[in-house]
């Protein structure tokens, strides 16, 4: 399949999931996404996606393809749950500022590794202790009460180190087949 091909299933897939919002605003005041919510969220998948197809295309390993898949649909999922309702209390409170942490941890850790597996191991491990670490460091810097609301944070950061854990895990099996990318 050509990259212009791929980027036109990828438009194809964006919009039809931008119609499932469209579709129930016609049935359900619950529902009500402006301009600009359709906007962000459709840059938002299609940039997500074409992260995974520009760099899925130089990489033709299998656990390596899977381990990016994993890495950048947790990616999505993160921003996207922070935005819509935030992890840390409401989508406004800046303790979920901290989460930036995690891309930047991402983003230097893929320019170090130039993309490969085993860098890419690296820094999904690197990632998942900083994804742990974040409710931990916004605890000491704002003080929370110690309630339900605090365990379910901790559960659910678990849970997203879990996904940079299981990317890591796939990039170092795709290092240890000897992936390489495609000249």
């Amino acid at each position: 399949m050509t990259l212009s091909q791929s980027i036109l299933r990828l438009a194809l897939a964006t919009a039809g999931i931008l119609m499932i919002p469209l579709a129930a605003m016609q049935f359900s005041n619950e529902v009500n996404w402006s301009l600009f919510d359709f906007a962000f969220a459709g840059t938002l998948l299609f940039g997500a996606g074409l992260v995974f197809v520009l760099v899925a295309r130089t990489w033709k390993n299998t656990p390596y393809r899977l381990g990016l898949a994993v890495a950048v649909g947790a990616g999505l999922m993160l921003i996207w749950g922070n935005l819509a309702v935030g992890f840390i209390g409401s989508e406004d409170n800046p303790a979920n500022l901290l989460y930036a942490g995690v891309f930047v941890v991402l983003a230097i850790g893929a320019l170090a590794s130039r993309l490969r597996p085993q860098g890419m191991a690296t820094t999904m491990f690197a990632a998942a202790l900083t994804q742990f670490l974040v409710p931990l460091v916004a605890a000491l810097i704002w003080k929370p009460a110690l309630n339900l609301g605090m365990l379910q944070v901790l559960v659910l950061n678990t849970i997203f180190a879990g996904f940079w854990v299981a990317s890591g895990w796939l990039f170092r099996r795709a290092a240890r087949a000897g992936a390489s990318p495609v000249r």
